[in-house]
């Protein structure tokens, strides 16, 4: 079988790991602390006692004016307590929400379990309070855990630092409770803890995904310049395609939009194809709550009433895209072709295009970036009449090129790049009467 085959057959998905599921075999001895190297609880305090079970608050993080849509996909999943921050949307539910929020949410980052909050002005003060925390009821001495951080203070001027001490607090917490330390993995952890200062405010939390959720598992190969798929979700969401009319991609890549798209219309929850998420380190861990979870999810898909398009130049390109398809299993639902999008009719009379061009940073063009957004839009206007079509591009210029008057302008973040996503609605003859005729569309 060819490398390609073998990628075109997908990784095992959570589902799959839970169906194969084992108890591991003999458990690791304890490994014997001499009395020098146990140290003791901090004696002016007792041990926190954490909230494991019922309900407790989480923090869903998200893109850059992602916001609003975050929110509403937590509206939609039953979640409390809903306030949106800075490119974060904290909520309440119970674990089974939890493990419903990494599997479902498309916009989410990361879901985090805040599980301890202080103030701490000097590293002595970070260490000792965390030192409280009872890690040994979160996750067990076998398991590998590692730090990361986001540190803005005075006090703690070296993040690195920062997450070193409260690494020690946490191995110092196994000793002291003469169980065995529990080792360190930078990569690939079994469990992840967030350490977040500002100022002299300390926030402990439980990174419950583990890698960024999206890293959904389909993306077997990429080209130099991929649309993350959180921000692809996040554009349709944005767009208002639920899958009511056609869509067409035309200007794939690697087929994320796409992807996504079949994803959102057939209502597929967009991590399936994970292996694993970090929560599986938990002590509380529920493989029968997860599997409940999952189980659900697969009763609510439903078969895509409309066509996807997919369209590629690029070989390369192409290919990846093929891959990327068929290892997100929809090879079914999207029409992928190997086409230029100036030189091939559309696929349909009427639709939504979502286009991710080449701009700024992201390639370099052989043909001048002016002339390039100006054969868009003129594209656009004379073969797409009748469709609603969207695009994301990085600079002010790049748009006035493409000679069109937008509907929408909406501020997105593609990694460091300030972009603009905008709609523009094609007609033929004057927009008044479009705009009449839409209305009374939507009207009957």
């Amino acid at each position: 079988m060819s490398e390609e085959q073998k990628n075109e057959q997908g990784s095992s998905s959570i589902l799959d790991k839970l169906k194969i599921k084992k108890t591991s075999g003999k458990p690791k001895e304890r490994k014997q602390v001499s009395r020098e190297e146990r140290e003791t609880l901090p004696k002016d305090d007792q041990p926190i006692q954490l909230k494991l079970d019922g309900e407790f608050k989480m923090v869903a993080t998200c893109m850059q004016n992602m916001e609003p849509e975050l929110e509403q996909e937590l509206i939609h999943l039953g979640a409390k307590e809903i306030e949106v921050k800075r490119r974060a949307v904290e909520f309440v539910g119970d674990l089974e929400l939890l493990y419903k929020a990494n599997i479902w949410l498309r916009t989410a980052l990361k879901v985090l379990k805040p599980i301890y909050h202080y103030s701490a002005k000097n590293d002595d003060e970070l260490y000792k309070r965390a030192m409280k925390l009872p890690w040994e009821s979160i996750f067990n001495s076998e398991k590998t855990f590692s730090i990361d951080s986001a540190v803005s203070s005075t006090h703690f001027t070296h993040s690195q630092f920062a997450s070193l001490r409260i690494k020690d607090a946490i191995v110092d917490r196994f000793r002291a409770q003469q169980l065995n330390r529990p080792n360190v993995e930078r990569f690939d952890p079994d469990v992840r803890i967030h350490l977040h200062i500002n100022d002299t405010s300390v926030t402990l939390s439980l990174d419950s995904s583990g890698k960024p959720l999206f890293k959904r598992g389909y993306r077997t190969v990429q080209h130099s310049a991929p649309i993350n798929e959180c921000l692809a979700a996040g554009l349709i969401l944005k767009s208002g395609w639920k899958g009511e009319v056609d869509l067409l991609d035309p200007m794939t890549g690697t087929a994320t939009i796409a992807i996504e798209a079949a994803l959102i219309a057939c209502n597929i929850p967009p991590n399936l194809n994970r292996t694993n998420f970090a929560f599986e380190g938990w002590n509380n861990y529920d493989v029968a709550l997860l599997s409940k979870v999952l189980g659900e999810a697969k009763e609510k898909y439903k078969p895509l009433k409309v066509n996807i398009y997919a369209k590629e130049l690029n070989s390369n390109n192409f290919r990846s895209a093929r891959m990327n398809i068929n290892s997100a299993n929809m090879r079914k639902s999207i029409l992928l072709e190997q086409a230029d999008f100036f030189k091939t009719p559309p696929p349909a009379a009427t639709g939504c295009i979502i286009m991710n061009p080449p701009y700024g940073e992201r390639l370099e063009l052989q043909e001048g970036m002016p002339d390039f957004f100006e054969k868009i839009g003129s594209t656009l206007k004379h073969e797409y009449s009748g469709w609603d079509a969207w695009i994301i591009a990085s600079d002010e210029e790049s748009f006035k090129n493409i000679g069109l008057k937008p509907a929408k302008k909406i501020p997105v973040m593609n990694g460091k790049l300030e972009c603009q996503f905008r709609k523009y609605e094609l007609f033929d003859g004057k927009r008044v009467e479009e705009v009449i005729r839409r209305k009374k569309k939507v009207n009957d």
